[in-house]
């Protein structure tokens, strides 16, 4: 994707290093409180007294040998690398807020940017306002109007204070443990996510969060399904037009298509658990996550994105 040297947004708030804003939990907050979640796969577990034990000795082992084991922790000197079509994004120490030497925040900040441009585009098309999300990047763990999460519920979108949540290690993880690499899949999850704050100012979320309260679990597994799938469709629609302007390069569509394939509900519990259990899908499988985003990417039309009343 040809990212550099175009307009960045202004609706990034860096908040890595920050702490999250607080260790405590907080309540939900409007338009039901749901965070809109990427899925990651990732699990939870406590660290024992023997494996500090292990680490303690290998700390003071390669200091021993003159290795810094702070720098292996930290990435090279020049940042840990994430990788990406066209060139590689290269992401900084967490809290240094370096500035123009940070590129995935350089990179992060012109994805929003273009998404900012075609919805802004697309609402004045159609005689309305579109309200710009803001895109909070974190480290670790993040308080939001929705409540406090942590890097392990990968990236999300909160409707309670109309923000994108993005702790960009899950790049990493999306490449590493999901075989999905390129900055056109980085982008394709950003626009994802803006993709749900479309949906909440155009009323879907706050009619599916009222549904909800009446459905039982496979019913609202079944309709965040169709949720998700418009998300995907949507940002097929901005991938629509970034391929317009000239930006996309080769391979960049089939890195989405990639992600989208990999985050799948059933390749992720064949991954995971060796089996599927479609009752429990509330994201979409593999062809369905790909088919919907590449009917947004062919026709560029929101009304192609209808999830909601056709079949998936």
């Amino acid at each position: 994707m040809r990212w550099r040297g175009r307009r960045e947004s202004d609706n990034v708030q860096d908040m890595r290093g920050d702490g999250g804003g607080g260790m405590g939990r907080g309540f939900p907050g409007g338009m039901g409180g749901r965070q809109i979640r990427f899925p990651t796969g990732r699990g939870g577990g406590g660290i024992s007294m023997s494996t500090i034990i292990i680490l303690v000795v290998l700390f003071f082992a390669l200091k021993a040998c003159g290795i810094d084991p702070l720098q292996i922790l930290a990435g090279d000197p020049g940042g840990s690398s994430v990788p990406g079509g066209g060139g590689q994004v290269t992401q900084t120490e967490p809290g240094t807020n370096a500035g123009p030497s940070d590129q995935m925040k350089q990179f992060v900040s012109v994805v929003l940017a273009e998404t900012e441009d075609v919805w802004n585009g697309i609402f004045q098309t159609e005689g309305a306002k579109y309200t710009e999300p803001q895109l909070v990047m974190f480290s670790g763990q993040v308080q939001s109007a929705c409540g406090f999460a942590s890097s392990a519920s990968g990236p999300f979108y909160c409707p309670g204070d109309k923000k994108v949540y993005l702790d960009t290690t899950f790049f990493d993880q999306l490449d590493r443990q999901f075989g999905a690499a390129g900055d056109f899949a980085q982008a394709y999850v950003i626009a994802h996510e803006v993709g749900h704050h479309v949906q909440n100012l155009i009323g879907v979320l706050p009619k599916f969060n009222q549904m909800r309260q009446q459905m039982n679990e496979v019913e609202a597994n079944q309709m965040s399904m169709r949720v998700e799938l418009q998300a995907d469709c949507f940002a097929g629609v901005w991938g629509y037009y970034t391929e317009q302007k000239g930006l996309l390069e080769q391979g960049d569509v089939e890195e989405a298509l990639n992600a989208a394939q990999q985050i799948g509900d059933d390749t992720l519990q064949k991954k995971m658990q060796g089996y599927v259990v479609p009752e429990s899908f509330n994201h979409g499988t593999s062809e369905q996550r790909q088919k919907w985003f590449a009917r947004g990417l062919q026709s560029g039309k929101v009304s192609d994105c209808d999830t909601l009343n056709n079949p998936i």
